[in-house]
């Protein structure tokens, strides 16, 4: 939870909350966090603070019972520890860019590999991470589990508006500027109407390309980058969108499509790796990236959206993924654990 613009900040707060909640005195609870993180669970939780030094020697090696690594760069190495082990792995999606080398790729898997050989459990944030470990970690099997992330319901403040407040109606995303996210394939959108496009998200050098884009589609004045925003801007925009768009290539989840769903807007969203599976049958899908194939999903689907009232079934789908029923599944994989020490 070192940075409060990426997934991992906002998985690492749902859960954690939502264990303190659902805890019910069952456990003692100490998380291990960075020094320099934004938010300390309002001291309901013991904190042990993480030192670098602690992969040389873990000086609380033998102090839990149970030690939950809540995703796969583990700060805290599973070999450092004395005690049964649960993992969650976010995803493996080196393994779907193609631009990346395939000593990098193999590289990675490895280190994945040795980490699972030290844990009891390992848990996936959706079945397609759980079947890219099938693939390439076969050996897995045995200990491996789904539990679907949540997402937080988020909510604007009364009067809150953000620092840029688009001029027209508009679609939006959020998340790194990178490659694989897809931003730069957004702008084809914006051919023939009078949508504006706001991006928010940690900027990459990949922003040029996004912007060469939109001045292809003569667009470049409706594009607004905003850069990393705070909670309220990002629930402004949920809300206030016409669409949210996300054409991302390797996802293990995809927390931003469901924040989006529970303001029931129509997210329209890349058919590749995780995202079908979270955005199930209420959200649009582009086949492939041609930009007349974009454009043909997104009319039609804006049109049936609009038509059919689809809001509501939006967000009955997203409130089937709940940070309350996570830490619950969680909290029995660690009793699991204690019955079988």
């Amino acid at each position: 939870m070192k940075n409060p613009n990426s997934g991992y900040f906002y998985f690492g707060k749902g859960l954690g909350d939502a264990l303190i909640k659902e805890n019910k005195g069952r456990f003692n609870l100490a998380f291990y966090m960075f020094k320099k993180t934004t938010y300390f669970f309002n001291d309901k939780a013991d904190v042990v603070y993480l030192n670098r030094l602690h992969n040389i020697y873990f000086p609380l090696r033998n102090k839990f019972d149970v030690v939950h690594f809540t995703d796969q760069t583990c700060r805290l190495k599973p070999y450092s520890v004395k005690a049964k082990k649960i993992m969650t792995i976010h995803d493996i999606n080196n393994v779907h860019l193609k631009f990346k080398p395939q000593r990098k790729i193999d590289a990675h898997i490895n280190k994945i590999r040795r980490y699972i050989s030290y844990c009891d459990m390992v848990v996936t944030i959706s079945q397609f991470v759980a079947d890219d470990i099938l693939k390439y970690i076969p050996e897995a099997r045995e200990k491996l589990s789904v539990i679907y992330n949540g997402a937080e319901k988020l909510s604007v403040p009364d009067n809150h508006t953000p620092l840029y407040v688009p001029e027209k109606r508009f679609l939006f995303t959020i998340g790194l500027l990178s490659v694989q996210k897809g931003f730069h394939l957004i702008p084809a959108l914006l051919e023939g109407n009078d949508y504006e496009l706001v991006i928010a998200g940690i900027e990459t050098p990949h922003k040029s390309t996004i912007i060469a884009e939109a001045e292809k589609y003569n667009c470049a004045d409706r594009l607004t980058i905003t850069g990393p925003v705070n909670e309220n801007d990002k629930a402004w925009y949920y809300k206030n969108c016409s669409a949210f768009v996300f054409p991302s290539i390797a996802e293990g989840f995809g927390l931003p499509v469901i924040e989006a769903m529970h303001f029931g807007k129509p997210v329209f969203l890349a058919k590749y790796t995780s995202l079908p599976e979270v955005g199930g049958s209420v959200a649009y899908y582009f086949d492939n990236f041609e930009p007349g194939h974009m454009q043909q999903v997104f009319k039609d689907g804006m049109l049936d959206y609009e038509t059919n009232d689809r809001a509501a079934a939006i967000m009955q789908h997203a409130g089937k993924f709940s940070w309350e029923s996570a830490a619950r599944q969680y909290i029995e994989l660690y009793n699991e654990l204690l019955v079988t020490k």
